[in-house]
């Protein structure tokens, strides 16, 4: 069951680049972004990358990892995987799951926890997100 809302966030895709397919699989593209936001109300700035494969019914398999940073030092990594979809304008919206680690104590809610995410991203490069705490 879906828990409540622990974090939101707007960014916005800073480059990309096509992957060689591994093992007979074709192409991925490799997006890289910053964003900005809250999780567990702290301010966070979030650099990641995630990558993104074509599967045969047309949908995307995505995984992703990134390191989010507060004002205050305070930091989490992440790693989080979903499936995709287009959008007709040119657009993304995956949704997935995602875990952290940290040690900082304004992160100390995220230990144990495993997140719902929902991370839209417009055709031209515009991102933004919602995590939820999954119980």
């Amino acid at each position: 069951m879906l828990g409540d809302l622990i974090g939101e966030e707007q960014g916005q895709v800073t480059g990309q680049r096509v992957v060689r397919g591994e093992h007979g699989l074709p192409p991925t593209v490799e997006s890289s972004f910053l964003g900005t936001g809250t999780l567990l109300g702290v301010p966070v700035k979030d650099i990641g990358s995630y990558t993104a494969r074509l599967r045969a019914d047309g949908t995307l398999e995505g995984n992703g990892q990134g390191v989010l940073m507060s004002p205050t030092g305070a930091h989490a990594t992440w790693q989080g995987g979903g499936v995709g979809t287009f959008t007709e304008n040119g657009g993304t919206n995956f949704r997935g799951a995602i875990v952290y680690e940290s040690d900082s104590p304004e992160f100390a809610g995220l230990r144990g926890v495993a997140g719902a995410f929902e991370w839209d991203v417009d055709e031209n490069g515009k991102a933004s997100g919602r995590l939820w705490a999954w119980k």
